[in-house]
């Protein structure tokens, strides 16, 4: 693990802090695994800009940060004396992540493909159970809402993947989903 890699997990765990929401520092590690997964069957990606961009993808998130043009990933960046091309680089696969903003939108570049399969995979299988459920609690959704979340936005993810490795490992996670919702249905009625 490089030096910036070691320094900008540092920083997302203190920037996220007291989330438990769904998006904290522990997402953000699990789309970096997710993203570096994926990046090793893409020899052409550049992998620190895939790894940076995976662990700093919610350090603007407009869902929790009040912040234009990625304020917070660029002062990281500047003060780790990341080059200019490079840091615009990253904040384009980042700005490619967001699922409400890029719906039907593939990612310019091969780094941006990878880092949105990688936190759609943390939207999947028994994490995007447990992540839907404790944002839908911190937000005061009732559980009729949170299962919405499943048809408006989580069962769409499987056919939205970029790589030939995301929709591998979306067709569990997916099938996953199916299963608690046939077994939700079952327990409490029509869901």
């Amino acid at each position: 693990m490089t030096p910036i890699i070691r320094s900008t997990i540092t920083y997302i765990e203190d920037l996220f802090r007291g989330n438990a929401g769904g998006h904290d520092a522990a997402h953000s590690l699990r789309v970096y695994r997710n993203a570096m997964r994926i990046a090793e069957k893409e020899p052409e990606a550049d992998q620190e800009i895939v790894a940076l961009a995976a662990l700093l993808h919610d350090a603007d998130d407009h869902k929790l940060f009040h912040t234009e043009n990625n304020a917070n990933t660029r002062s990281f960046l500047e003060e780790n004396r990341v080059p200019e091309d490079m840091i615009n680089q990253i904040c384009t696969a980042i700005n490619a992540v967001s699922f409400s903003r890029n719906r039907g939108k593939i990612p310019s570049t091969l780094e941006g493909k990878i880092v949105q399969d990688a936190d759609r995979l943390d939207a999947l299988g028994a994490i995007g159970i447990a992540r839907t459920f404790a944002y839908g609690g911190e937000h005061g959704r009732p559980l009729q809402e949170s299962v919405q979340h499943f048809h408006d936005k989580l069962l769409l993810l499987k056919d939205s993947m970029n790589t030939e490795t995301g929709r591998q490992l979306a067709e569990q996670r997916h099938t996953f989903l199916e299963s608690f919702l046939r077994e939700l249905r079952e327990e409490i009625g029509d869901c």
